[in-house]
């Protein structure tokens, strides 16, 4: 007789971390509502694109940085660890921290979307919410499923309360305390 899902023991995060350190150098691992997950490796296009988001972040806001891969401890109780495409915050604020840093000073997280068959549920949904739940104010998710991009903020209660969806091409205003409006015209090219 098999052990129903919910009688196993729940893996933490501590264990997580100490699996995903031994983890192959080619494998990212992520720890997303109390699941092992593996996160895909980024293909030409989805690094094309961060560095679009880089160069605008670096242009419009010379006084932050955009990190990529960045580790992130999520969801209440900081109970998960994502692996963030990007993270906004001040420039100097990441010295001294570990590989899976508390999401305070955290302006912004971005994701982008990759063509595995988890993005829907991982980038949509989960992500979202460990985002929020970390107090993350704004997260920007550029899904290159449907070519929109989301803009995530007030984070209350583990939700975000305001989604506004914008088709490539928009003029994207990211909210306080990111202040940036991005003209996605770029994007354009990575339709289809």
């Amino acid at each position: 007789m098999s052990r129903r899902t919910e009688d196993r023991p729940q893996m933490t995060a501590e264990e997580f971390e100490e699996l995903e350190r031994h983890a192959p150098e080619t494998v990212w691992l992520e720890f997303v509502n109390g699941k092992v997950v593996v996160k895909p490796m980024p293909d030409g296009n989805h690094s094309e694109i961060y560095m679009w988001l880089l160069e605008r972040c670096m242009q419009l806001r010379p006084d932050l940085r955009l990190h990529p891969e960045r580790g992130l401890k999520t969801e209440a109780y900081r109970k998960g660890r994502a692996r963030a495409d990007g993270v906004l915050v001040p420039k100097g604020s990441l010295k001294g921290k570990g590989e899976w840093s508390e999401a305070t000073g955290v302006l912004m997280a971005v994701e982008i979307t990759s063509w595995d068959s988890d993005t829907a549920r991982r980038d949509r949904v989960e992500k979202p919410d460990g985002y929020a739940a970390a107090g993350i104010p704004v997260y920007l998710l550029i899904d290159r499923d449907d070519c929109s991009v989301v803009v995530f903020n007030q984070p209350e209660d583990g939700r975000y309360r305001h989604e506004e969806k914008l088709p490539f091409g928009a003029s994207v205003k990211l909210p306080d305390p990111v202040n940036i409006t991005l003209d996605t015209e770029p994007l354009k090219e990575f339709s289809g």
